[in-house]
């Protein structure tokens, strides 16, 4: 079931229900639109008795759009949506979860919002903000970026030819081109209208190299006081793997799982396992 919630400040965010309302709470933060969680995970995760929302942040999918080239908010902004969402949606603290982009909003809300969580998960993600990476984490791979970054963008208003360039962005990345074509078609189909800018924000999450992340917070996750799972693809090569190793160390108490035959997605195959491992926090 898809809604809307309206948080405080007056934004409106886009989110996706699945499973019993009544259950326990897992909320699913965007990188940028809810469906970089893929459905196999959310229905594994109903099915283990938890009512799952998935939802898109702001400027992108169903949520609160202005001009995704210039945000007006900050990352902390983005991190109390989230506890904003959360509690809305039930009186008892969330399990919150954040993917890519997605997972430093959630660091940031686990932070800020201690109360409104009770369990964090974090996927192909990092400990520091979008940008110059601290010296002892591995930065995106030089030679897949190249590749990735150096092909023509496509017209962003022709559907088509956005799902064909996610789908040989993905073959780049290492991920399942076809799933990414589908993917791609059903980011395109969610976005408001067909403005070419508006598309390529959605698609490529384009906000976040315009988004104020300050102040650091990676020197804090030793605050983090609460059940945490880290999740990441052996052969990810924009988050490589030692940042997800870094997070884990860091958290007092995370564990690790290591996707070995995954990039920068959960893949079908893995959803199981995610969800189990995320049941068991």
């Amino acid at each position: 079931m898809r809604s809307t919630f309206r948080t405080p400040d007056g934004v409106t965010l886009g989110v996706e229900h699945f499973g019993d309302t009544a259950a326990p709470l897992v909320l699913l933060a965007g990188g940028t639109t809810m469906l970089s969680w893929p459905d196999a995970l959310c229905e594994a995760l109903a099915r283990g008795g938890r009512h799952v929302v998935r939802y898109d942040l702001r400027d992108s999918g169903a949520s609160t759009t202005v001009d995704p080239g210039a945000p007006t908010y900050t990352l902390r902004d983005l991190a109390a949506d989230a506890a904003a969402l959360a509690r809305g949606l039930d009186d008892r603290p969330a399990h919150l979860a954040g993917i890519g982009v997605g997972g430093m909003v959630a660091q940031v809300a686990a932070l800020d919002h201690p109360d409104a969580f009770s369990a964090l998960t974090l996927v192909a993600t990092r400990p520091v903000a979008p940008g110059p990476v601290d010296d002892d984490l591995p930065d995106h791979d030089g030679a897949t970026m190249g590749r990735l970054f150096s092909r023509p963008m496509p017209e962003w208003s022709d559907r088509a030819a956005v799902a064909e360039f996610a789908a040989a962005g993905a073959e780049v990345l290492g991920n399942d081109p076809a799933a990414a074509r589908a993917n791609a078609e059903r980011v395109f189909d969610r976005t408001p209208g067909t403005d070419p800018a508006l598309q390529m924000a959605n698609q490529l999450g384009m906000v976040f190299s315009k988004l104020d992340c300050a102040p650091r917070w990676r020197e804090r996750l030793p605050e983090l006081a609460l059940p945490a799972l880290v999740v990441h693809g052996r052969r990810d090569p924009f988050f490589p793997v030692g940042n997800g190793e870094a997070l884990a160390r860091e958290i007092p108490g995370a564990r690790l799982l290591v996707l070995e035959d995954a990039a920068t997605v959960i893949p079908k195959a893995a959803a199981n396992d995610v969800a189990a491992a995320m049941l068991a926090l």
